[in-house]
């Protein structure tokens, strides 16, 4: 038999680090929270147990982004690691509480502190733009709130310039790719307003929501906001802090557009109010002026050819914007982000296509 190698202490923990490194590069792990501390204000330390077994975690104060003390039970995203006084440990990168109770309490424990420091301030809400056309969508593209929203919304107006952000809508992981997708648009800028949608879905599932850093970002947000999370019952820190909150995904469509239907019977509206005006107005010319009456009722006909003239020239245009129209010509509407590997969206007239980016040329 061959000799062991000798090792020194140092040695010996750098190889037990990397054999966790190669077997468990980042592992996801669930159990109770307890001895829950702080130390210097920096870092955090506590026990994640269950029935049988303990673990020692660590991390850093910043990363701590969903409030967390004793007795609940937690997600935990990590590596396991020896520390070089031999005690096992399990880094930190992510925590996110799980269960409807453990959830609640995080978030109020959140939203104490967050009220307190004013970032749910009314006055503090930016003003929602008038005339709407590039919006900035951060959703998942293949979620039925996302189809929700782009129906209605072309539906109601049309024409509108879309630019998604496909991101992670839930889980672990997901807070950080909806930042990041809000300080993309914040930095590129071009849009009107930013729609954080998702479609209903458990506690667990709409806890990303309530995501310190997150919240932080909407709030920053140089770009107005408006979030449309879940069902009309369902409130997450995050639409505290938009600039607007839509109950659905759909109802977000709904405020962000114009009903062409009851713009054009508005006009309609309007058109048969000023010819009664007008037929008004002959009915006393002719009782006292007989000797002007065709000369002004010429007038009054030619008034209203050019009022039916522009009430065409408007329906015309409503017409144009409607794109099922269009669609019916052989044209498709493509959504989504145009670069090589990613999924677009393709609607034509009878078909929803899902079609992945190959190349992209300038023409």
């Amino acid at each position: 038999m061959s000799e062991a190698p000798v090792l020194t202490v140092s040695q010996f923990v750098d190889i037990c680090n990397q054999t966790l490194d190669t077997a468990f590069a980042e592992i996801v792990i669930k159990g109770e929270v307890s001895s829950f501390k702080v130390n210097q204000g920096k870092w955090v330390f506590f026990d994640l147990k269950d029935e049988e077994s303990s673990v020692n975690c660590f991390m850093s104060l910043f990363q701590l982004r969903m409030p967390i003390e004793d007795g609940m039970t937690v997600m935990l995203r990590g590596t396991p690691k020896l520390t070089k006084w031999g005690k096992f440990s399990f880094t930190i990168r992510e925590v996110m509480p799980i269960g409807e109770g453990n959830i609640k309490k995080s978030f109020e424990l959140l939203k104490a502190k967050l009220e307190k420091e004013g970032l749910f301030d009314p006055a503090k809400k930016r003003p929602m733009p008038e005339n709407i056309s590039r919006i900035g969508v951060i959703s998942s593209t293949g979620a039925a709130g996302y189809a929700d929203f782009i129906k209605i919304l072309n539906e109601r107006w049309g024409g509108l310039n879309i630019e998604v952000a496909h991101v992670q809508v839930q889980g672990l992981g997901s807070a950080e790719q909806i930042v990041r997708a809000l300080k993309y648009f914040n930095e590129h800028g071009g849009a009107d307003i930013l729609a954080i949608i998702r479609g209903g879905g458990s506690v667990d599932d709409l806890a990303v929501f309530n995501d310190e850093l997150l919240v932080r970002e909407i709030a920053a947000s140089k770009i107005p906001v408006i979030t449309g999370i879940g069902h009309e019952v369902d409130e997450s820190l995050s639409d505290l802090a938009a600039d607007l909150r839509g109950s659905t995904p759909s109802n977000v469509a709904q405020i962000l557009t114009r009903d062409k239907k009851l713009e054009a019977a508005r006009i309609n509206e309007n058109i048969l109010r000023i010819k009664s005006l007008l037929e008004d107005k002959i009915d006393r010319l002719s009782s006292d002026v007989d000797s002007n009456i065709d000369s002004i009722s010429q007038k009054i006909i030619i008034e209203i050819d050019a009022i039916n003239n522009k009430l065409e020239s408007t329906i015309k245009v409503l017409n144009a914007l409607n794109p099922e129209k269009v669609l019916k010509q052989g044209y498709a509407i493509l959504s989504g982000k145009i670069s090589p590997g990613n999924v677009v969206r393709i609607t034509t007239h009878d078909k929803e296509i899902n079609a992945e980016i190959k190349n992209v040329k300038s023409r």
